[in-house]
């Protein structure tokens, strides 16, 4: 299955075609699509029963985030070996985490403002929450996942590195700075959630290429260090890591510009496209 937000209202695509989940289910679910991640399981057992037939087109209206209000946002830093290598530090023995604000989040069809000159790109696979998850084991740990979808964790390099010691939450929560989109797919959709290719393109050139099998700490893993020392909330976002790639490792380094078109894919859920433009 997948979600989609369309024009600010939940919509799924199943066997049936694309339905709009309010008008399917007669006002039993709520259109603002965060809301649904709340009664996820209910939602579920819903989704799986209902028989209205869908429609085989979406309306001409634009998508927007599928997760557009969550809580929390987690990324995780040095999390596929390539990418450590490329910048010359050890793969870590723990999960690196750090947050990003919740403000940062972006969808599909919106355009990025640089404010920067200094903006880098990292695709990620990024996994939402879909149960209350505290204290939580790997081996339970997919039952908390109400799906995956393709995010880029856009980073300010020049506000990061602005001191003695890197300013990583700060540098990636810029308006716009969490892209993701352009749907959420559940991951029954997926042959192997574990281990699919991930890419991004830069104006139609390759400049990331890998695959999930090679995360460091893999999605179990990540939540189960995470839920043992903070909870996490239905909706919930963790940007897993990016592979190598990015900008800021080139000589000379590449940042986007304005005009620059950033297109991430991963197997299986789709590609996200996002656009730049100059501060006004």
């Amino acid at each position: 299955m997948k979600l989609l937000n369309v024009a600010g209202r939940l919509w799924i695509e199943d066997p049936t075609g694309f339905v709009d989940v309010t008008e399917a289910s007669a006002g039993q679910f709520d259109p603002d699509p965060q809301a649904v991640f709340d009664r996820w399981a209910e939602f579920r057992h819903w989704a799986r029963g209902h028989r209205a037939p869908g429609v085989s087109e979406l309306p001409d209206a634009p998508l927007h985030s599928p997760v557009p209000r969550p809580r929390q946002v987690f990324a995780v830093g040095f999390n596929y070996a390539e990418h450590s290598g490329e910048l010359g530090t050890e793969i870590p023995a723990r999960p690196v985490l750090f947050p990003k604000l919740p403000a940062c989040i972006a969808g599909p069809c919106d355009v990025v403002t640089l404010d920067s000159a200094h903006v880098d790109w990292e695709v990620e696979l990024v996994v939402v929450i879909g149960a209350p998850t505290r204290h939580v084991g790997a081996a339970q740990a997919w039952q908390h996942v109400a799906g995956l979808t393709v995010g880029q964790d856009l980073s300010d390099r020049a506000e990061q590195f602005d001191g003695a010691t890197p300013q990583y939450s700060l540098a990636k929560s810029a308006p716009g700075f969490g892209p993701i989109g352009p749907w959420l797919v559940t991951a029954d959709e997926l042959a192997d959630p574990r281990d699919l290719a991930i890419s991004c393109r830069l104006n139609g050139d390759v400049v990331q290429r890998s695959r999930t099998a090679n995360l460091v700490f893999g999605i179990a893993e990540l939540i189960e260090f995470l839920s043992a020392r903070v909870p996490l909330f239905p909706g919930d976002l963790i940007f897993t890591g990016t592979p190598s790639g990015i900008g800021f490792s080139r000589t000379p380094p590449r940042y986007l510009r304005p005009g620059d078109v950033l297109d991430g894919t991963i197997e299986g859920i789709g590609s996200l496209q996002t656009r730049f433009r100059a501060a006004p």
